[in-house]
């Protein structure tokens, strides 16, 4: 049922489009089987020191990334001026506050950062779920209650017009 799940969400979440990158950066996969989202969770919880996020790429098709992202704690929060993110949880549980305001914000190019949200409203989140944040909305992870394993996609906005 689980590798299930993941195929699947990889297959939704592909077809939506994912993080954008530099085009130089790029090289392109169209496949992740289960056995590798198993091998890539197992890496990142290896190789976690202290660092709350550990962020793997799952699947590319230039300019557009998905990602794993393995979150053992609470770490920054985020606005994307330019892009929607979409997050389906692979595993574990926590608190994703959305809206409000970024507390100590920081600029890093088309991105703020926090180190936490005023306002905002927050949401249980666990296995299963699947989130999207529109553009330029505050997120933050503000809890985690279980290692959160997430895929994470970032699609470019406003769409452009089809021609």
């Amino acid at each position: 049922m689980r590798a299930l799940a993941i195929g699947f969400s990889v297959t939704l979440l592909t077809a939506v489009l994912v993080a954008q990158q530099p085009p130089a950066a790029q090289a392109m996969k169209t496949f992740t089987s289960s056995s590798e989202i198993t091998a890539m969770i197992a890496k990142a919880k290896a190789d976690r020191k202290d660092q709350p996020l550990i962020s793997q790429r799952i699947l590319g098709l230039a300019p557009y990334n998905a990602s794993l992202e393995y979150r053992a704690s609470v770490g920054t929060s985020a606005v994307h001026e330019k892009e929607a993110e979409f997050f389906y949880v692979i595993d574990g549980a926590g608190t994703l506050v959305t809206g409000g305001k970024l507390t100590g914000e920081t600029r890093n190019g088309d991105n703020l950062t926090g180190n936490g949200i005023e306002g905002g409203k927050p949401q249980q989140v666990g296995k299963g779920d699947f989130i999207v944040v529109p553009e330029n909305t505050a997120h933050w992870f503000s809890k985690i209650d279980q290692t959160l394993v997430l895929m994470s996609l970032h699609v470019p906005r406003p769409v452009p017009a089809a021609k």
